[in-house]
């Protein structure tokens, strides 16, 4: 049981540091408005998603947050990193832009498999 929750809080402390990280850049940083016109998407969906990693990530890294909920946010995180990958994929950006998501998304699934080891059936 020691080694899932270990596994559990590293994962999903990294998956938290990332979207906050990302959150804050989508606001904060100018350059991320030219990146999601090179990915076709538009500039409210910035917003919109720097939101929701927001509200994401203080959900699965709150302990007590209802089991329901953060399997939506599980299922969120995965759509948007299997989406970044296509979407870098699709602009032609290298590989190596692209394969970052799906490293989280592995990265995630860690989490999900190992918070399900600890939590409370509900």
């Amino acid at each position: 049981m020691k080694k899932y929750k270990i596994t559990y809080w590293i994962t999903t402390g990294l998956i938290t540091f990332m979207m906050l990280f990302s959150a804050y850049n989508y606001v904060a940083n100018p350059d991320m408005k030219l990146a999601f016109q090179h990915l076709g998407f538009p500039d409210y969906f910035r917003i919109e998603l720097g939101i929701a990693k927001l509200i994401g990530a203080i959900i699965l890294i709150v302990p007590k947050s209802p089991v329901r909920v953060k399997g939506f946010a599980y299922a969120g995180f995965a759509i948007t990193f299997i989406s970044a990958f296509i979407a870098h994929t699709a602009s032609g950006d290298p590989i190596s832009t692209g394969i970052m998501a799906i490293i989280f998304l592995g990265i995630l699934i860690a989490s999900y498999i190992s918070y399900h080891k600890i939590a409370p059936i509900s």
